[in-house]
């Protein structure tokens, strides 16, 4: 039985076809790739077959276990963004104990608005493209970006600088459409079964690129709140009982790293701000491979409490990582 991997007038992954694969039921992560090694007869898809073996492996056991949050800080007038990415990344022991050979990485940014970087309402473009050309260096076969965005996605990813990114780098961006959403199991605490952006769990490895806001439901917005543009459907539902459901996303995905994205902070009218006003220039970085810590050292930009945001208190509770920095490596990085 053939599988076959289609893709749309652009050259872009557009679904699977073949062996039944239109059954429309909803499937967990594992049973998919079962699935689909069952019908390839054991030979790994590009980006697939691999996907929830090589990246829990890479992000949380051999020589990544231990749990680590690395602070970067622009001091100096000279300083660039493109140098204090890099810096994080070398602090954590260089990309490639994350990022192997061949692998199929997806950067999640959040490019949900479109807003010029300037407002801080989206991740930086200088960041975004480091991050891509690191994956590139430590020998990624592809490198794709994908949100799915709340403004017109075209528009965003043309204001915000992540089209010009893809052009310069030549990472895929994926266009957020109905074609690439799929039913499957989040098995949360309140979320069961919701569509999902196909191409973050294709993926050997995804790295959250979130961009650190204020937000009007959450209090704040920063790693574990931006899988909310990796999923599809009704997405204003998602608002209702919104913390548990931050944490229901952010422990179906995993990623292999968070770089929250701290250059310019938005610490008013968040999450779209539009006003310069609503901006602090911070120049910082913040990255680790605990998707609750990130957001923990993200949060006292904003002088505030881990514990008191409560989509970091259930992340901690429920175990997807912890805000007792005291308790993982910390270490800080100044240009």
């Amino acid at each position: 039985m053939r599988l076959t991997l289609e893709l749309d007038r652009r050259g872009r992954f557009s679904r699977v076809s073949g062996c039944g694969m239109m059954n429309k039921a909803p499937m967990t992560r594992r049973e998919s790739i079962k699935k689909l090694l069952k019908i390839s007869g054991g030979l790994a898809l590009t980006g697939m077959a691999a996907w929830p073996f090589q990246r829990d492996l890479a992000a949380f056991s051999g020589s990544t276990n231990q749990n680590f949050v690395i602070e970067g800080i622009g001091l100096s007038h000279e300083y660039s963004v493109k140098a204090l990415t890099q810096k994080v990344f070398e602090a954590a022991g260089g990309i490639q104990r994350f990022i192997s050979k061949q692998d199929v990485v997806v950067i999640k940014p959040n490019i949900s608005w479109a807003r010029a970087p300037h407002f801080g309402a989206t991740t930086h473009p200088e960041v975004l493209e480091t991050v891509v050309e690191l994956c590139q260096e430590a020998g990624a076969k592809k490198v794709r970006i994908a949100d799915n965005t709340i403004h017109d996605a075209r528009r965003c990813f043309a204001i915000t600088g992540a089209g010009m990114v893809s052009k310069r780098t030549g990472a895929e961006l994926v266009y957020p459409r109905s074609s690439l959403m799929r039913k499957m199991k989040i098995q949360g605490h309140r979320l069961d079964v919701w569509p999902v952006f196909v191409p973050l769990v294709e993926a050997d490895k995804v790295i959250n690129l979130p961009v650190a806001k204020v937000h009007v439901l959450s209090g704040l917005t920063l790693g574990m709140k931006n899988w909310i543009g990796a999923v599809g459907g009704r997405r204003n539902a998602l608002h209702q009982d919104i913390h548990m459901t931050i944490v229901d996303l952010a422990q179906f995905f995993k990623p292999t790293l968070t770089l929250v994205d701290a250059i310019r902070i938005m610490i008013h009218n968040g999450p779209s701000g539009g006003n310069a006003s609503d901006v602090s220039v911070s120049n910082r970085l913040i990255l680790s491979n605990d998707p609750v810590a990130a957001d923990a050292k993200a949060a006292d930009l904003f002088n505030f409490r881990p514990q008191d945001i409560g989509f970091i208190h259930l992340g901690n509770k429920w175990g997807l990582g912890t805000y007792e920095l005291e308790k993982i490596r910390q270490s800080k990085v100044i240009i």
